[in-house]
């Protein structure tokens, strides 16, 4: 799924929402919702998930098996979770790095990294130009990041160039829930969610603009179909809480 279009002679453009910009402006748009959220991050994820955001993200970290030794990059890492856990696995011989595109939330997720004790490098990078080397990570994971980024299969392709052979990607990302519950998961992300973003975190738009997100993101087959066709093998994906969530799974074979 390609959510961008082209128009003779203009700018190309792409989704922000359900709103059309042009290209040039969504990495903008997107930076000034994460700026604005970032303080209180994780703490509107645990409200509006009721915490089922940690179970999926549990999930992901055991499905990754990151063993001692093991270099791992989380991309759009944004306060830490993932990299944390991706870690302590590791241990004193591995390596982690925690990229995010928006320095705000790669700030709070450094300093909570910190906080516990846990030292591993730190970068703002672009997914859809990463600043290593070929075949370089036995484990690559982005979280809830890559339905804000202007060319997906551009960065699934990154994704897969960093990798070793044998190597695994790991995206969890919202995805399409069932349908019997679509009418009442759609009344919480239009009427509940921007009504608690506005009280919790002082930010209506931004919530609002996660539901819509939401809505433009690939589904889970479509999605599946984007990361074989940059080169993974052994796509798989697990439907988490009815949909709500996916984790997709894809290997670099050679």
């Amino acid at each position: 799924m390609n959510d961008i279009s082209h128009n003779a002679g203009q700018e190309p453009q792409t989704h922000f929402g359900f709103e059309t910009v042009r290209e040039s402006d969504k990495a903008h748009r997107v930076a000034e919702v994460f700026h604005s959220v970032a303080s209180r991050y994780d703490l509107m994820n645990d409200v509006m998930s009721g915490g089922l955001h940690r179970i999926w993200k549990a999930f992901t970290i055991g499905r990754a098996q990151v063993r001692p030794g093991m270099k791992v990059l989380d991309i759009a890492g944004g306060t830490g979770d993932l990299a944390r856990a991706f870690a302590r696995r590791a241990g004193s011989r591995g390596e982690v790095w925690l990229t995010d595109i928006n320095d705000s939330m790669l700030k709070v997720g450094r300093d909570r990294l910190l906080d516990q004790g846990i030292v591993t490098p730190v970068a703002v990078c672009d997914a859809e130009c990463l600043p290593f080397p070929d075949q370089y990570f036995d484990r690559v994971s982005v979280a809830f990041g890559l339905r804000n980024m202007t060319h997906k299969e551009r960065a699934l392709a990154e994704m897969r160039r960093v990798l070793k052979p044998g190597g695994k990607l790991l995206v969890l990302e919202f995805s399409r829930i069932t349908p019997a519950l679509k009418p009442v998961y759609d009344w919480y992300s239009f009427h509940v969610l921007p009504r608690m973003g506005r009280l919790i975190a002082a930010d209506e738009d931004s919530y609002r603009y996660l539901a819509e997100s939401i809505r433009m993101h690939p589904d889970q087959e479509t999605l599946a179909e984007m990361m074989r066709t940059v080169g993974l093998g052994r796509v798989q994906y697990f439907n988490l809480t009815a949909g709500v969530a996916a984790l997709h799974e894809g290997i670099r074979l050679e």
